[in-house]
């Protein structure tokens, strides 16, 4: 395989996959379908494996490199400011097409048989600020509760940074665990596809059309949302305010976006998107330690912006509930604060419940779509990642914290273990 490189490797195993299920549900071949499902669900069980210690290790390190970072504050509100920014216009879209495509007019389903979704700490707002933190941190891990293992790296990252020096053992100790997980990580990544082929097998395999027919506007609906946010604001932010070349973004960005469409894992994916940053886009390496696991955990374009706004104005249809400009405002208000919520991990079930619970709408209308959601969630997390990869290009274009040479420099291959590099040596403090 290493005459290939990991990006046709990735073709390769998509390729596989899709003609290994049309073969398992064209021929109702059992063994087949469940060959598929499990080699995708060890591949996620894999990923899924590593995200307590990863995100606690990433997100500690990355908050205690600000340190290191001349203007870390001016950096960090930019970030959070171009987040902000790009959930906004995602949002614009899905309410947009929303209002076109009417996704839930002429839908026949039966909601009498739809359940509520009860998930804990995502009913209401009090629900998801108070279910941030946690009450046991042993159980914040072994529930993988990645907003509350997220808000515990935060808080002892900033004290270690409050700390000093006699905090160095815990953050080197913490820099040791977070280079091993990503060492091993790395490994798992590498058998990406293997899971690509497995996973998108056993969707083709297990759902096919049947299942996205009623549902076909609002699948078509996030879709195009997300391809707009993908090929139409990304490359012009890229282009006009990155002053950089989207063709190019994208060539390099591929394997992580790649990653990330069959994976459905934005935390899952985050070293390859963080090794993409660095390595192909040319971001520095200080200020990318900081960003993209940032990122990973917050970024949502695709499920906490346009998925929510969608999914929304389904259920309101399907239920026959007028929506006012009120609540559109309201729609664009939840997915840009409420971001958040969805944490880096497949589906974006909590976004959706805060969304409709936020309106008023029936949670019932979130059992309508679970069938579904694996689909949908395809083409969310690869937007999640692009934007998670397309904001620390802005802002290091903008700070000077961007190797142009890097960037429009031929693709580095991804093959072997991640390459050292050398870390940009602290600046002075500015009074």
């Amino acid at each position: 395989m290493k005459r290939f490189s990991f990006s046709l490797q990735l073709l390769l195993g998509l390729v596989a996959g899709v003609a290994l299920g049309f073969i398992a549900r064209a021929g109702d071949v059992a063994w087949l379908t469940t060959t598929l499902t499990e080699v995708g669900k060890i591949f996620v069980q894999l990923l899924k494996l590593a995200v307590p210690p990863l995100v606690f290790t990433a997100v500690v390190v990355s908050v205690a490199n600000l340190r290191n970072v001349n203007g870390a504050a001016r950096l960090a509100g930019k970030t959070l400011l171009w987040f902000l920014i790009t959930s906004l216009i995602a949002v614009a879209f899905g309410i947009g097409l929303g209002l076109v495509i009417n996704p839930g007019q002429g839908v026949t389903i039966a909601t009498e048989g739809a359940k509520a979704v009860d998930l804990e700490g995502a009913g209401t707002w009090v629900d998801f600020l108070t279910g941030i933190i946690p009450t046991n941190i042993v159980t914040a891990f072994t529930e993988l509760n990645v907003l509350q293992i997220v808000f515990l790296g935060a808080v002892l990252g900033a004290a270690a940074l409050a700390v000093g020096d006699k905090a160095e053992p815990f953050l080197g100790f913490s820099r040791s665990v977070l280079e091993l997980v990503q060492k091993a990580l790395w490994w798992v990544i590498r058998l990406a596809p293997i899971g690509t082929a497995g996973l998108i097998g056993k969707s083709v395999a297990s759902y096919g059309w049947d299942l996205l027919a009623p549902l076909a506007k609002l699948s078509a609906g996030v879709y195009i949302g997300c391809l707009l946010v993908l090929l139409v604001s990304y490359p012009l932010l890229l282009a006009f305010v990155g002053k950089v070349n989207p063709i190019t973004f994208y060539r390099n960005a591929w394997p992580a976006i790649e990653l990330a469409f069959v994976s459905r894992s934005s935390v899952g994916t985050m070293p390859l998107t963080q090794r993409v940053t660095t390595e192909r886009l040319g971001v520095d390496r200080d200020y990318a330690s900081f960003a993209v696991p940032f990122g990973a955990t917050t970024k949502m374009d695709g499920c906490a912006a346009i998925y929510p706004a969608l999914a929304a104005i389904f259920v309101a249809q399907v239920f026959h509930i007028p929506l006012g400009v009120g609540q559109y405002l309201l729609i664009a208000f939840v997915s840009v604060v409420g971001s958040a919520a969805t944490a880096g991990l497949t589906g974006a079930i909590v976004m959706l419940t805060l969304t409709l619970s936020t309106l008023g709408l029936p949670l019932e209308g979130v059992g309508l779509l679970l069938a579904i959601d694996p689909i949908l969630d395809m083409i969310r997390t690869a937007t999640n990642v692009a934007g998670q990869m397309v904001v620390p290009v802005l802002v290091g274009r903008a700070e000077g914290r961007l190797d142009e040479a890097v960037f429009n420099a031929p693709p580095q291959p991804l093959d072997d273990a991640p390459a050292e590099r050398p870390v940009r040596a602290p600046e002075p403090a500015i009074a």
